[in-house]
C-alpha cells in the first residue's frame, strides 16, 4: 500500500512537471479561446487548493505522528494521509486529461500558419502584389508569431495566478481590525469590571459561551475562577486581556472602558501567563527579556532564579544562551512553563491573570513559585484560574464558573460552608483531608 502511494504521489508529480511546460505555451491558449478567462482562473484556484489539502495534510500526519503511534490511530491517518495523495493525483489525471486532445490539436494547428501563410504568399507575389523579400518576411512572422503569441499567454496566466494569490493574500489584510484609540488613557488604579458581559466567538446568539457575566476584581486583590473545563474562565481572562471584543456588555479597568484603552497600554498593563506556552525561536536570556526588552541580564537571571529556572537553564549546552529551538527538544512542559512565568515576572505589570499557570510544574517547584509570584504580586490585581484547588485557598474571592455563568462566589471557607458545588468540588480532590 505504502509503494502504490508513493508511486501515485511521485508519478502525478512527475506527470505534471513534464507536462506543465508544454501546457504552458500551447494548452493554455487553446484553453483561452474556449474558456472565459474566469473558468482559468477557477481552475487555477481549485489546483492550488487542492496542492494546499495535500501538503497541509502530509505535514498534520509527520507532526502528529507521536500521537497517532501513542493512540494507535496508524491506520486511520494513514488512510487519510494516502487518500490526499490519491485525490491529488485524481485531479491532475483529470485536469490534463481534460486539455489532452486540445492540446495535441494545438501541437498540430499551430505549424499550419505555414500552411496559410506560404500559398497566399506565393499567389500574391506571382501578381506582382509582393517582393520576394517581403513573402520571405511574411513567412518567418508567420513561424515566429505562434512564440511570441504563446509567451503573451503564459504572462496573462502568469497574471492571474498573482490575481489569486493577491486574493488569498487580502482575506487576511482585510480581517476586522480591534479599533482602538491613538491616545492614551488616564488610568488612576486597576480594578477590573465586567458588567453584564456577554460573549459569542461567531458574534451568534445561538454559540454564545458567556451569559450576563457581572465581576469586580478590586484592585489589589486576589480573585479565583474556578469550575469544570469549558465553563468559560478562559474566556473571561482572554477578554480582559482584549484578545476580543465582547458581544454585549462592558470591561473596564480603573472606570475606562478597554475598548478606549490602546492595545500597547493594555498590554503594558495585563501581564498573561496561560497553561501553553510558546518559546520564540531565540535565546532562553532573550525568551525571557520579551517580558521587560529593556532589562540587564542580571535583571533577567534573577527573574528566572525567582521562577525556579536557573538550575535547569544551566545544564542547557549554552546556558541562557542556548536557542529555544534547540532547547525547546529538551524541556518539559513544566520547564517552559517556568519561563513563562519568569517572563511574567520580569514584566511586572499591574495586573496579572494566572491561566492554570503551574499546571505543569512538579510539586516541590510549585511551591517555591508560589511564595515568588505570591511576593512578586503583592499589590497588584491577581486573577488566578485554577483546578488544583489548593493554589487558591486564601483567594480574597473566588468565584466558580459553570457553562458560561457564575453560579457560587465568595471566601474559601463561605463556600465550603454553604456546601454547594465548590464544597463538593473541593471535598473531592482532598477526601482524605476533608472528613
Amino acid at each position: 500500500m505504502a509503494d502504490k502511494i508513493q508511486n501515485a504521489y511521485e508519478t502525478s508529480k512527475n506527470i505534471y512537471d513534464d507536462v506543465l511546460t508544454q501546457r504552458n505555451i500551447f494548452s493554455k491558449l487553446y484553453i483561452k479561446l474556449f474558456w472565459s478567462g474566469t473558468a482559468v482562473f477557477t481552475e487555477n484556484k481549485w489546483s492550488s487548493l487542492k496542492t494546499a489539502h495535500m501538503n497541509s495534510t502530509i505535514v498534520e500526519y509527520i507532526e502528529g505522528i507521536e500521537v497517532i503511534k501513542a493512540f494507535g490511530r496508524a491506520g486511520t491517518s494513514y488512510e487519510k494521509y494516502a487518500k490526499a495523495i490519491l485525490d491529488y493525483k485524481k485531479f491532475v489525471v483529470k485536469w490534463l486529461s481534460s486539455t489532452w486532445i486540445t492540446m495535441k490539436m494545438t501541437f498540430a494547428l499551430f505549424p499550419s500558419t505555414l500552411l496559410g501563410t506560404l500559398p497566399v504568399g506565393l499567389y500574391l507575389t506571382m501578381h506582382g502584389l509582393l517582393t520576394i523579400s517581403q513573402l520571405v518576411l511574411a513567412v518567418m512572422l508567420s513561424m515566429s508569431m505562434v512564440t511570441s503569441f504563446a509567451k503573451i499567454e503564459v504572462f496573462s496566466e502568469n497574471l492571474r495566478e498573482m490575481q489569486y494569490n493577491i486574493e488569498s493574500i487580502q482575506d487576511f489584510l482585510t480581517m476586522k481590525e480591534l479599533p482602538e484609540p491613538s491616545v492614551y488613557a488616564n488610568i488612576n488604579s486597576y480594578d477590573v469590571k465586567l458588567e453584564n458581559v456577554h460573549f459569542s466567538y461567531t458574534g451568534e446568539e445561538k454559540d454564545e459561551v458567556l451569559h450576563g457575566i457581572d465581576l469586580t476584581i478590586p484592585a489589589g486583590s486576589f480573585t479565583a475562577l474556578v469550575g469544570p473545563s469549558g465553563g468559560g474562565k478562559s474566556t473571561v481572562a482572554r477578554l480582559i486581556s482584549r484578545f476580543w471584543d465582547v458581544t454585549s456588555g462592558s470591561i473596564t479597568i480603573g472606570g475606562v472602558n478597554i475598548k478606549e484603552i490602546p492595545l500597547s497600554q493594555l498590554s503594558e498593563m495585563v501581564s498573561f501567563v496561560t497553561q501553553d506556552n510558546f518559546l520564540f525561536r531565540c535565546s532562553i536570556m532573550e525568551n525571557i527579556r520579551l517580558g521587560n526588552p529593556a532589562a540587564s541580564d542580571e535583571e533577567v537571571k534573577e527573574a528566572a532564579r525567582k521562577a525556579c529556572c536557573q538550575e535547569f537553564i544551566e545544564k542547557l549546552p549554552q546556558g541562557y544562551d542556548t536557542p529555544a529551538g534547540e532547547a525547546g527538544k529538551q524541556l518539559s512542559g513544566g520547564e517552559k512553563q517556568r519561563i513563562a512565568i519568569a517572563r511574567m515576572m520580569l514584566k511586572n505589570a499591574p495586573i496579572v491573570i494566572l491561566d492554570e499557570a503551574t499546571a505543569f510544574t512538579d510539586p516541590e517547584n510549585e511551591n517555591k513559585i508560589q511564595k515568588s509570584i505570591e511576593e512578586l504580586t503583592k499589590g497588584k490585581t491577581l486573577l488566578v484560574i485554577a483546578h488544583r484547588l489548593s493554589t487558591i485557598r486564601d483567594a480574597d474571592l473566588i468565584l466558580v464558573m459553570k457553562d458560561g455563568d457564575i453560579i457560587e462566589q465568595g471566601r474559601h471557607e463561605e463556600l465550603l460552608a454553604a456546601g454547594g458545588f465548590y464544597a463538593n468540588l473541593y471535598n473531592s480532590q482532598f477526601e482524605d483531608v476533608v472528613a
